[in-house]
């Protein structure tokens, strides 16, 4: 079902995570997934509004940049 919304989107696909209030690393795991994904269909992603503690766990794993707000 991710995939086939992904195509739906325009060019960029924005993620909004302000609704994200009890997560773990799958809720990362979760956004890279959606990032891979309109990657491969050749559209950019970006995430706004991570929760500040997301943010941290997304530092922690290396991948703070895969999950940025768009510019």
């Amino acid at each position: 079902m991710l995939a086939q919304a992904l195509r739906s989107e325009p060019q960029q696909v924005v993620a909004d995570a302000s609704a994200l209030e009890q997560f773990d690393s799958s809720a990362l795991a979760v956004l890279l997934e959606c990032r891979r994904e309109a990657l491969a269909n050749g559209k950019s992603f970006a995430v706004l509004h991570l929760p500040h503690r997301l943010r941290e766990l997304a530092v922690v794993y290396g991948v703070s940049d895969l999950v940025a707000a768009p510019a």
